[in-house]
C-alpha cells in the first residue's frame, strides 16, 4: 500500500500536483457518469466505518479514456490510490445533489441520512475486456517477472484458506522539532514493517533535518487481512505437469468470501516478499498476489461456451429421431469411448452417471442428492480405466486418483501448519465439487480410508475436526470407481464377498456393473477386427472432424468428444424432469419386487435403491431431451439397476455387462423386452394393480 504522494516521485512537485488533480477530476467524472447510483447507495448506508467496494468494468473505463486505462494497466499500484481519492470527490458532489433533493422534498418524510464514507475501494472487473487475453491473464505456472507491477488476472481453485487477521494500514507521526505531521505506510513485501524516513519530510524552505519522531495517539488505521492459496486447474495442465500454486492476499471487503474448493478469478498486482529467515538457508523472494477483485465462478464451473447454432443442431437431431428416439439415444452413446467395441450397458450407465438427476430439497431443508455414483467391477483388460479416463474428459470438472496412492486426508481435507497457524487444504473430493471424482483401483484403498468417503457420497459434505478447526465443506460430486474382483469372480456369491467392499459402501453406489472376461469365439473375432481396423487404416472422418466442424452439418452424424461435453452441459442446465404416474408405478413395483426377493443381495436392496431408480430415470429423460420421466425412462433405469445385480435375466446368467451390444432396431426390440423378462414385469403389473385397487 504505497502512499499517494509516491505515485509520480520523479516529477517536480507543482507539475506532479497538477497532473494528479487532473487525473482525480477525470476519474471522479467517470464515477459520476457510470456509477452515480453505486456512490449514492454507499452514501445512504447507515454504517460509516465499513469498507465498501465500488466495482467498475475495465471495458467501460477503456472506452471512457484509453490513456488512463493504459496507466491503470501498467501502474496499478500507483494509480489505484488516485481512484480512491476520486471516490471521495464523487461522494462530495453526490452528497450535495442528495442534500438539494432532500431540501426540495417533503420535510415530514423520513429518509436515511447521507454520510460520506472514508473507506471506499475501487475494484476492477476485467470481464469482457482485452485483459482477458492470455498475455495479461496467464496460468499460474506461466507467471514471470515481466508480469510484476501490472494489472494481472489469475484463474484457479482455492486449496487453502487462512483465518482473518488485523493488519496495520497506516500510522501518523509528528516531528519533535518542527511539529510537522506525516503518514507512514507499512510494506506488505517486507512483512508489513514500517520504515521511518531518515529525516523530517517537511517541505519548509529552511528544512528541518530532524530524525526524531513521535507516534500520534489513536492514529493507527487497521484493515482486515486474509491469506489464501490458489492452484491452477488440473484440466488445463499437460500430462506430467505439476499444478502450480500462488499465495494471495485479500484485504478489507474481500476477506472471507471464498473457501477451500471454490473456483475463483482474481484481478490484482503481482508482488514479491522475502521468505522467512531460516538459519543456513538462502533468503529468496517468493511471488505474492495482492488481490484487487475476487469473483467466484462456482456457478460457472463448466466454462463451456454453447452457441445458438449448436443448440439448433441438438433440436434438429431430435426432430429427425422423433419417431425412433432410442435409435437417436444409441447414436449418442456410440460416441462414448468409441475405441471400445459394444458394451452398451456400460456406455449407457456412464452417460446417466455424468448427466445425473435433479436434487430434491424438502420443506425441512433436507437434501436428497441428484448425483449418481458408479462402480465398475471387472477382470483385467475389460476397459475399466478407459471408461474412467473418458468420463473425466467428458466432465467439466474432474479429479483422477488411484486407490493405492490415496489416503483419507488426500481425499477429504488436510490440516497444514503454515507460519505457526493451522490451515485446511482441500483434497480430491473437495476439489471435484460440482464435477466428477474418478478413483481407480478402488479395492487397493485401506478400509479406514474407504470409510471416510461415506459422508461425502450420501450427504455431499465433509465434516472436519482437525487441529482445533471444526467445519463442514461441500462435496457435491459424482464418484466413479473401478475395482478388480477378489480372485476369481463367483456369480453365486454376493458383491460384498467378490469385491471385499462393505455393504454400507456398496449401497451408496447407484450402479455397480460386473465385467467378466469370458471366452467367446465369435465375440473375440469381432473385437479383434475392431481393434485392428483402428490401427491399420486412418479414419478420415475423425481427422477432418473437430466437434465444432461436425455441428456445421445439416444433422449431427457423429458425436465427437467436444460435442458430447456441450450436449451433457446443455441438458443438465435446461431440463428438470418430473415423474409421470406410469413411471412411478413401474419404479414402485420393481422396488417392492426387489425387497421381497433381495435376500442374497441385501446390501443393494435398500431405500437408496428407490432413490437411485428415480435419479437414473431423470437422467435418462434428460438424455432423451425431454422434461418428463416416462415409462421408457423407468425401464432404462431398471435395466441399469438390474445389471447391477449379481445374477440378471436381462444381460445373461452371470450378470456380465461385457457382452451387451447395441441393437440394430432398439425401438422395436424395446417392446420385446417385456417378453425377455416376463417374471419381472408380471410382478410389477400385479403390484401396481394392488396399489391402484
Amino acid at each position: 500500500m504505497a502512499p499517494p504522494h509516491d505515485v509520480f516521485a520523479d516529477a517536480d512537485p507543482d507539475p506532479e500536483a497538477e497532473k494528479r488533480a487532473e487525473y482525480v477530476g477525470k476519474l471522479a467524472k467517470f464515477l459520476r457518469k457510470l456509477h452515480s447510483d453505486d456512490v449514492r447507495r454507499i452514501l445512504l448506508h447507515p454504517e460509516p466505518n465499513l469498507h465498501f467496494p465500488l466495482v467498475i468494468d475495465f471495458a467501460d473505463f477503456l472506452e471512457f479514456d484509453p490513456g488512463l486505462a493504459n496507466i491503470l494497466y501498467t501502474n496499478p499500484k500507483g494509480f489505484l490510490p488516485l481512484f480512491e481519492e476520486a471516490t471521495q470527490l464523487a461522494q462530495n458532489v453526490e452528497l450535495g445533489v442528495l442534500n438539494k433533493i432532500e431540501a426540495l422534498g417533503n420535510p415530514d418524510e423520513l429518509k436515511p441520512a447521507a454520510v460520506q464514507k472514508d473507506f471506499v475501494h475501487v475494484r476492477i472487473d476485467i470481464t469482457g475486456s482485452p485483459l482477458e487475453f492470455p498475455e495479461s491473464s496467464p496460468s499460474i505456472g506461466k507467471v514471470r517477472v515481466k508480469h510484476r507491477g501490472t494489472l494481472l488476472t489469475l484463474k484457479g481453485t482455492v486449496i487453502r484458506s487462512g483465518g482473518v487477521k488485523m493488519i496495520e494500514g497506516e500510522r501518523k507521526y509528528q516531528c519533535r522539532k518542527c511539529n510537522y505531521r506525516f503518514t507512514c505506510y507499512p510494506e506488505l513485501e517486507a512483512g508489513n514493517r514500517i520504515t521511518l524516513p531518515a529525516s523530517c519530510p517537511s517541505m519548509s524552505s529552511r528544512g528541518c533535518q530532524s530524525a526524531s519522531f513521535q507516534l500520534i495517539e489513536d492514529s493507527i488505521t487497521c484493515h482486515d487481512y486474509q491469506e489464501i492459496k490458489i492452484q491452477e486447474s488440473v484440466q488445463l495442465l499437460e500430462v506430467g505437469s505439476i499444478p502450480r500454486s500462488m499465495p494471495v492476499i485479500l484485504m478489507d471487503d474481500l476477506v472471507d468470501i471464498v473457501k477451500a474448493g471454490d473456483d475463483v478469478i482474481l484481478t490484482g498486482i503481482l508482488s514479491a516478499k522475502w521468505s522467512s529467515d531460516v538459519k543456513d538457508v538462502r533468503c529468496n523472494l517468493d511471488p505474492m498476489f495482492i488481490a484487487n477483485y475476487v469473483r467466484r465462478t462456482n456457478e460457472l464451473k463448466s466454462g463451456i461456451d454453447i452457441p445458438e447454432e449448436i443448440v439448433k443442431e441438438f433440436d434438429l437431431f431430435w426432430a429427425e429421431y422423433g419417431a425412433t428416439p432410442l435409435k437417436g439415444r444409441n447414436k449418442i452413446l456410440e460416441g462414448i469411448c468409441p475405441q471400445i467395441y459394444g458394451l452398451f450397458t456400460v456406455k449407457l450407465a456412464v452417460a446417466l452417471t455424468l448427466i445425473g438427476g435433479v436434487q430434491h430439497v424438502d420443506a425441512s431443508g433436507t437434501k436428497v442428492r441428484g448425483e449418481p455414483h458408479m462402480l465398475l467391477v471387472g477382470d483385467p483388460g475389460t476397459g475399466k480405466s478407459q471408461f474412467l479416463k473418458f468420463a473425466a474428459k467428458l466432465s467439466n470438472r474432474s479429479v483422477i486418483t488411484t486407490g493405492l496412492g490415496s489416503t483419507s486426508a488426500g481425499l477429504t481435507v488436510t490440516a497444514v501448519k503454515d507460519g505457526g497457524e493451522w490451515m485446511l487444504e482441500a483434497g480430491a473430493l473437495v476439489l471435484a465439487d460440482g464435477g466428477l471424482c474418478c478413483i481407480d483401483e478402488f479395492d487397493s484403498m485401506r478400509e479406514h480410508d474407504r470409510t471416510t468417503i461415506h459422508e461425502a457420497m450420501e450427504q455431499q459434505t465433509i465434516s472436519i475436526a482437525k487441529a482445533g478447526l471444526v467445519t463442514t465443506l461441500s462435496t457435491k460430486t459424482t464418484v466413479f470407481g473401478a475395482t478388480n474382483p477378489k480372485g476369481q469372480y463367483d456369480p453365486n456369491e454376493s458383491l460384498s464377498v467378490n469385491t471385499t467392499l462393505s455393504g454400507p459402501l456398496l449401497s451408496r453406489f447407484d450402479i455397480v456393473l460386473v465385467l467378466l472376461d469370458k471366452k467367446n469365439k465369435d465375440l473375440d473375432e469381432i473385437i479383434s477386427s475392431h481393434i485392428l481396423a483402428q490401427n491399420t487404416k486412418p479414419d478420415k472422418e475423425n481427422i477432418s472432424d473437430s466437434g465444432v466442424k461436425s455441428t456445421l452439418l445439416p444433422v449431427i452424424k457423429k458425436w465427437t468428444l467436444p460435442l458430447l461435453r456441450r450436449y451433457i452441459h446443455y441438458i443438465k442446465q435446461r431440463f428438470k424432469p418430473v415423474l409421470t404416474k406410469e413411471a412411478e408405478r413401474a419404479i414402485s413395483g420393481y422396488y417392492q419386487l426387489q425387497r421381497r426377493s433381495g435376500t442374497q443381495n441385501a446390501a443393494r436392496t435398500t431405500v437408496r435403491m428407490l432413490e437411485s431408480l428415480i435419479r437414473l430415470a431423470q437422467a435418462h429423460a434428460r438424455l432423451m431431451f425431454r422434461n418428463e420421466v416416462t415409462q421408457l425412462d423407468a425401464i432404462a433405469a431398471i435395466l441399469c439397476i438390474e445389471s447391477s445385480m449379481t445374477t440378471s435375466s436381462i444381460i445373461d446368467g452371470a450378470g456380465n455387462a461385457l457382452n451387451s451390444n447395441f441393437w440394430e432396431n432398439p425401438d422395436q426390440e424395446c417392446i420385446l423386452t417385456y417378453h425377455l423378462i416376463p417374471y419381472l414385469f408380471k410382478n410389477i403389473k400385479d403390484l401396481t394393480n394392488k396399489n391402484l385397487n
